[in-house]
This record gives structure tokens, C-alpha cells and sequence, in this order.
């Protein structure tokens, strides 16, 4: 895949030098970061429409900071701390897995559970960074936290690339279904959906998206775009498939933009940053037909 990536870096850098697309792109890290927003967009404006529905925004959340957690325990282990990937993956599916498996045995409510995975998570991680502080470079877990064009790499856009074909693979087929486990479980039941597998199968795939996308967006602002974006289209759509389409809109151009107008006009944004306000202006201007227009009014109603 690295002679591929190069192939497309050198097409892209070509083009800029002869003036067809912007300056910005004679660098290889914008276009690094471009491969990855075009593949993130979409996919967190699908997956988010799921995410909006079925009310699971704290959780997506917990799942970000969680994986500063792993990172800590990748440096202790010996794990490289630029591409931390196997100890954030192996910690965050194993955190997902237990808050949901202790969700469905416990009395207590979602937001509750989540509070205090995610308390203890935050506690175990912070203690954690205070062993390994002096061999981590702060740059890097400032990258895990708000994202970075300039630290995205070749191994970081195949853990991407090979995350979004096995949510492509898995997600597609199963949507209907979980969408029905998410909105009516009775209905879902005596259709012979298994609800449980649906529920561990979602939480799976926000999990690895999640740590998926950190180096683009980082750990405090992907739940951000999972919901913001899906927010917006809910704001004007009332039809599902709608929804999901517009959702997906928003969420890609939202990626792109954010990459490219920092760069284009010398800002001094991070790229997470960046990528969250331009989906909080579709937000925004959604909210504001919405509240104009009496059509928006009545078709959401």
C-alpha cells in the first residue's frame, strides 16, 4: 500500500505545482490527511445517524478517552507511542465490551454506567501518563487528543482503510436490523433479529471506529462528529433513508473542508478543531431553516 499512497502523493503534488488544485497539496501530510477525511467522512456521518437514533452519544465519548488509557498502557509495555494502535484497540473493545455487558445486568441507567466506566477509565489513565510522561513526547498525546494532519501516516491511513471495509463488510447488511433493535426491540424480537448481537455488533463498530479516526480528530472531538453531523440532517430530513444520505454530506464535506481551509489560508487550527466547526455551522444553519420555515416545522413534527 506505501508504493500506492506515494503514487497518489506525487499525482496530487504534480497537479498543485502546475496550478490545477490548491498550493496546499504539494504536501504529502495534506494529502495524507485528505485519503483519511474522505474515507472518516462518510462513515461517521452513517455510523452517527445510528449513533443520533439510538441515543448512545456518552457512550462514543467514553470510547475517546478511554483510548488515552490504552496509549498509556502501550508506552508501559513497550508498544511504539507514534502508532499505538494494538494496546487502544485491545483496551477500548475490551472497555466497550464490559459496559455493555454489565449494562444489560444492572439497574442502573446508561448515562449512570458510562459516568462511572468512564471515571474509572480517566483515573487509571492519568496514572498511568505520570510513569511514561518522561518518555512520551506531549506532542504526541496532544495529536491523540485534537487530531493531526501532520503526524497522519502510511500505517495509520492502512488501520483506517482496513477499519472502514470491515464496518463496509459488516454494517451495510446488518443496518436494517440494527436499527430495528434500537428503535423497537419487542418488533425486533419477533421478527427473530437476535437484539443482543445487534447491540455487542454496534458497540464493537463505534469502538473501532473510534480509534480509528483518532489521529485525524482526535479523542475529545469524534464523538463530536459522529453527532453533529447527523444532528443537521435530522434537523431538515424526516425520512431515514434521507437522513443517512445527508448525514454522510454534511460529515465529508465537513472533513475536507477541515483539512483544507487551515492549510489554504495559513490558520493556526488543528485539523479536529477545524473539522468540528464546519460541522457546527451545518448545524447551525439547519437549526436556523428549521426554525424559519414553517415546511421544516410541520415535516419533523
Amino acid at each position: 500500500m506505501s508504493d500506492f499512497y506515494e503514487w497518489i502523493r506525487v499525482s496530487f503534488q504534480a497537479l498543485a505545482q502546475e496550478g490545477t488544485i490548491p498550493q496546499a497539496f504539494e504536501y504529502g501530510f495534506v494529502i495524507n490527511a485528505l485519503l483519511c477525511a474522505l474515507l472518516i467522512g462518510p462513515l461517521l456521518g452513517g455510523v452517527g445517524t445510528m449513533v443520533v437514533a439510538k441515543r448512545m452519544a456518552f457512550f462514543s465519548q467514553s470510547i475517546g478517552n478511554a483510548a488515552m488509557t490504552g496509549v498509556a498502557i502501550g508506552v508501559l509495555l513497550g508498544e511504539s507511542y507514534t502508532e499505538p494502535y494494538i494496546s487502544m484497540f485491545c483496551f477500548c473493545i475490551l472497555f466497550a465490551l464490559l459496559l455493555n455487558y454489565t449494562k444489560g445486568r444492572t439497574q442502573l441507567s446508561s448515562d449512570t454506567l458510562i459516568g462511572v466506566f468512564l471515571s474509572v477509565s480517566l483515573a487509571v489513565g492519568a496514572s498511568l501518563l505520570l510513569f511514561v510522561s518522561a518518555k512520551v513526547n506531549t506532542h504526541i498525546l496532544e495529536a491523540v487528543l485534537f487530531g493531526s494532519v501532520l503526524t497522519v501516516s502510511n500505517t495509520d491511513m492502512n488501520v483506517l482503510l482496513v477499519v472502514t471495509l470491515v464496518i463496509l463488510a459488516v454494517g451495510t447488511p446488518l443496518f436494517n436490523k440494527m436499527l430495528l433493535a434500537s428503535l423497537n426491540p419487542s418488533l425486533a424480537r419477533a421478527r427473530k433479529v437476535p437484539v443482543e448481537l445487534m447491540e455487542y455488533i454496534f458497540v464493537l463498530m463505534i469502538t473501532l471506529l473510534t480509534v480509528a479516526c483518532l489521529k485525524i480528530v482526535g479523542a475529545v472531538l469524534v464523538e463530536a462528529l459522529l453527532l453533529i453531523p447527523a444532528a443537521a440532517a435530522r434537523n431538515v430530513i424526516s425520512s431515514l433513508r434521507g437522513f443517512v444520505i445527508l448525514s454522510m454530506i454534511f460529515s465529508t464535506i465537513s472533513c475536507i473542508a477541515g483539512v483544507l481551509i487551515p492549510m489554504q489560508f495559513d490558520l493556526p487550527l488543528p485539523s479536529g478543531g477545524a473539522i468540528i466547526m464546519v460541522a457546527a455551522s451545518f448545524f447551525i444553519i439547519t437549526t436556523i431553516i428549521r426554525a424559519t420555515f414553517p415546511a421544516y416545522k410541520e415535516a419533523r413534527n
